[in-house]
């Protein structure tokens, strides 16, 4: 392939790419930096591209890669060492403190309304909690995998019907 070839091949990726741009980074100017910057990767590294080989998923690995890089580097750029004796890695934009009182009463409350619930309910909702994944779950109740499901969704909303009171709207 040559390079005029190169060229409008990449042209044509860049509306396939705008969608994976923008669900990556949740905001359209971002989404836009993050594309031209692929972009200008895959024309510089064009040497790089075997031809007979997937264009599109050769684009999409540089945007994703790029995407993680830049992610990286702003998650260090935001985080400072602590040079006291200890030597922490401090995040530094964790650095507020909320009264306490408040979440402890909201805890009990969501304590409160997990006990009161079906154990059939309760049950898979508190192992879901703690991590397992949906196929653990129904392995150990020996339940189907659509129940597992139905169950944890029907405790979340009466959690959520019951707790009405936290509600911010």
């Amino acid at each position: 392939m040559n390079t005029t070839e190169f060229n409008h091949s990449l042209d044509q990726m860049t509306i396939a790419l705008k969608p994976f741009a923008l669900k990556l980074t949740k905001d359209a100017e971002d989404a836009n930096d993050l594309l031209q910057e692929t972009m200008l990767k895959a024309f510089t590294n064009r040497d790089k591209f075997a031809d007979g080989t997937n264009l599109k998923a050769w684009l999409y690995t540089i945007m994703k890669n790029t995407f993680i890089t830049n992610y990286q580097r702003l998650v260090r750029k935001n985080t400072f060492i602590d040079t006291t004796d200890n030597l922490h890695y401090i995040n530094s934009m964790s650095n507020v403190t909320y009264n306490l009182a408040y979440s402890t009463f909201t805890q009990s409350d969501i304590d409160r309304v997990i006990n009161n619930m079906e154990e059939s309910f309760k049950v898979p909702f508190i192992m879901h909690f703690r991590g397992f994944k949906y196929h653990e779950i129904a392995e150990k109740l020996h339940i189907p995998i659509g129940t597992v499901k139905n169950r944890i969704h029907i405790a979340r909303k009466e959690l959520k019907d019951r707790l009405s009171i936290y509600s911010t709207n």
